[in-house]
């Protein structure tokens, strides 16, 4: 009798469990989700920089699309310069980067440095130029050679021992994955020489706080964004899981900036002192304890974000923060999470 009432008991619990289960399948899957906008600021400057670690190009429009910003020919970070062993060179190894300016004129990509000559590089390179297997953070990315000309102009520039050479991400050509980098990202993320994601976003509040505890002070260029936004709180950024820019452009936060000596490079000299704002964001812009093993000792300031929905941004655009409500009509009752 005893083993027929267990037997009983576990049959009559293992049908509620199938019971709530099947009744929690059916409201997910009649939930429905509304999406909600919350106005939180404006984009205050647009910046691209054609070349990886070289000096922003200021915009009052400018494209979102997967890759990142593009103005006409101009995309974000398509040309890369690397050492002999295909290696990326950027500003932390060469701080003199930031003073090279890129333009775009008809079919080439000017470059325009103190004391050199205007370089002028075709947008379409000849087939005949060889297609390198470059490395960005050790992860393998192509790029087609501009010639010994970009060369040369480049390695005397920067007054190398060695040949540096620059090279152009071309749309055939295979993206990088970050995920092979930092395990927040997807599959499906692609990059071509960004750090890490396809925009850069920062409040000018957050700059505003930090230099409040700085004696000599910097500006959004030390930070190389793509996006700032005013009229938000300090820090308010770090929040924002989905956004909106205008009417169109969706954009994902995928994980905070970790900082780095690229930040204490003066954008108008091209010196770099090693220590400010670096040391100072150390001291209040340091990772939880546990998440440690992913940032270890680098202060985060900014924000990495993808790409959901392509279109126009412009200075001046609202930028709302997306919430969503989830109800579930069939059971006549209302939950909110909010993102």
């Amino acid at each position: 009798m005893e083993v027929l009432t267990k037997h009983r008991t576990l049959l009559l619990w293992a049908a509620g469990l199938g019971a709530s289960a099947a009744v929690t399948w059916f409201l997910r899957s009649r939930r429905k989700k509304k999406r909600q906008l919350r106005r939180v600021g404006e984009v205050t400057q647009l910046f691209l920089y054609p070349v990886k670690s070289c000096r922003g190009i200021p915009l009052e429009e400018a494209e979102c699309r997967e890759y990142g910003l593009r103005n006409g020919h101009l995309r974000d970070r398509h040309w890369l310069v690397v050492k002999e062993d295909k290696v990326q060179v950027t500003a932390r190894q060469e701080p003199r980067m930031v003073l090279i300016r890129a333009t775009c004129d008809n079919d080439y990509l000017t470059l325009n440095a103190p004391e050199m000559e205007d370089l002028k590089i075709p947008l379409k390179l000849p087939e005949i130029n060889e297609v390198l297997s470059c490395k960005v953070f050790g992860n393998e990315v192509q790029g087609r050679d501009c010639g010994d000309e970009a060369s040369d102009w480049i390695t005397g520039f920067l007054q190398s021992v060695q040949t540096y050479r620059i090279v152009y991400f071309e749309d055939k050509m295979k993206p990088r994955n970050p995920r092979n980098e930092y395990p927040l990202y997807s599959e499906d993320d692609q990059v071509a020489y960004p750090d890490l994601a396809p925009l850069l976003l920062l409040s000018e509040a957050s700059v505003k706080n930090l230099n409040l505890k700085l004696e000599k002070k910097v500006s959004t260029r030390n930070f190389r964004p793509n996006i700032v936004v005013s009229g938000c709180d300090a820090f308010a950024e770090d929040t924002w899981e989905e956004i909106q820019i205008g009417r169109q452009v969706t954009l994902k936060r995928v994980m905070p900036c970790p900082r780095c000596i690229l930040t204490t490079v003066d954008p108008d000299t091209g010196i770099i002192n090693m220590k400010e704002p670096l040391e100072t964001l150390r001291s209040y812009r340091l990772c939880d304890e546990e998440d440690k093993e992913v940032y270890k000792s680098s202060p985060l300031f900014g924000q990495f974000m993808k790409v959901l929905k392509t279109g126009k941004v412009r200075v001046g655009d609202p930028v709302y923060h997306i919430t969503y409500q989830v109800s579930f009509p069939a059971a006549n009752m209302k939950a909110t999470f909010m993102k």
